[in-house]
């Protein structure tokens, strides 16, 4: 819909989001920091990312019914809210520098439950305040803000662990979060009301239309797929980048943030690269050219000899650019593709069905890393993702998508 104020809301928006976005961030990389120092172990490191992703994997479905009926201004709120109680709890939880992983585990499920309502709701808000014309160079914009975000938070979480302990580390989540909240309060963003009444079979008819929408069209259907397979081979070797950095290239802490920091710089790249340019082509032949990039990627990281790290920083920054585009294109074609009053239950849907293959991945991740090494498991994780990637280009109904005048699936 048209909204001759849509800059002026989007960017308020983003102020608060792009505040805590860079807070949380910094906060998570000092976890991931923390861990990797304090036990030195891809089993603790999977299991850290099975609590932060399995929640939201299960209860994804059920949320985006929800977000299409609730106000998704109030859940953005709610959810920054409930993050920030999780990280003032975690807050004491560490506060005598004792360690107790299920207490940690524990309360990076209960954050994974409120992003869970957060995500969705924050990508679907797009399409009620932008101008269809404008979503994929919002979308770029969004995977820029992400990227600075990515570049800045590493040293500063690297920065705040050298200083101080990582209880007092976690304030800076919930200073972001209330940054976030503070910038909603004062925009206005459309809501599309319903009259159906909240009844669990009502609901379950109301999830079934949200996997209808995606089944219905082929070419949805396969770019779900597709996508499914990319998280279920790089989300548990992505994981294990702290490990690569520090097991075979002989990093430390701030090796560390220097890989995280190139692979920001590199969605920085992607997304000025879709904010700055206009693409007049498939948004398809996008997501499938990134998939290879990224695929390649890995591959490199995992093929060089372990003095090359200046060669690990390329490919990182290579994967980081891939990335960036694939989001920004593949949240597009779904922003297009999907009538507004569905977006809600849809993403929360791929967001679902994205992560909970990789699960399984993650619980015999720290076993393959030990079995055949962590650099062969990146080796082994970009093929994979290339031949997903040539795949992707041999799909009629796939290609297909966005080339039709009225492409919004209700």
């Amino acid at each position: 819909m048209e909204n001759r104020k849509w800059v002026q809301t989007y960017v308020f928006i983003w102020s608060g989001q792009f505040i805590s976005m860079v807070s949380s961030y910094s906060v998570n990389f000092a976890v991931v920091i923390w861990l990797s120092l304090e036990f030195k172990s891809a089993e603790i490191l999977a299991y850290s990312a099975i609590a932060s992703l399995l929640p939201q994997a299960l209860i994804g479905p059920f949320v985006g019914v929800f977000i299409d009926r609730w106000n998704r201004k109030k859940v953005m709120i709610f959810s920054d809210a409930f993050v920030a109680i999780c990280a003032f709890v975690m807050v004491f939880i560490l506060k005598d520098g004792a360690v107790n992983l299920a207490w940690i585990y524990l309360i990076m499920a209960l954050r994974s439950v409120g992003n869970a309502f957060h995500s969705p709701a924050m990508t679907a808000v797009a399409p009620l305040i932008v101008p269809e014309k404008q979503l994929l160079r919002v979308s770029g914009i969004n995977q820029m803000l992400q990227s600075v975000s990515s570049i800045a938070s590493p040293a500063l979480g690297a920065l705040a662990l050298s200083y101080f302990s990582i209880s007092n580390v976690l304030w800076l989540d919930i200073i972001g979060a209330v940054a976030a909240i503070t910038s909603l309060f004062f925009v206005n963003i459309p809501h599309i009301k319903t009259e159906t009444k909240t009844h669990f079979h009502i609901l379950l008819a109301e999830l079934k239309d949200g996997f209808n929408v995606i089944l219905k069209n082929r070419g949805l259907a396969f770019l779900f797929f597709f996508a499914m397979m990319i998280w279920f081979f790089i989300i548990p070797a992505s994981i294990m980048f702290p490990l690569l950095t520090t097991g075979y290239y002989g990093g430390g802490k701030w090796e560390m943030s220097i890989i995280e920091i190139v692979w920001g710089v590199g969605m920085l790249v992607g997304g000025s690269i879709l904010g700055i340019f206009k693409v007049d082509f498939s948004k398809v032949i996008l997501v499938n050219a990134m998939q290879l990039v990224l695929g390649i990627s890995f591959v490199l990281c995992g093929l060089f000899p372990s003095s090359w790290f200046i060669g690990f920083v390329v490919a990182t920054g290579l994967g980081g650019i891939a990335m960036a585009v694939f989001s920004a294109s593949f949240t597009t074609i779904l922003q297009e593709e999907v009538a507004p009053n569905l977006l809600g239950r849809v993403f929360s849907l791929y967001y679902s069905i994205a992560v909970l293959p990789s699960i399984i991945g993650l619980l015999f991740a720290g076993l393959i890393s030990e079995k055949i090494g962590v650099p062969n498991a990146f080796l082994i994780c970009g093929i994979l993702v290339i031949i997903v990637g040539l795949i992707s280009f041999f799909i009629p109904s796939l290609m297909q998508l966005g080339k039709k005048e009225n492409g919004l699936t209700s």
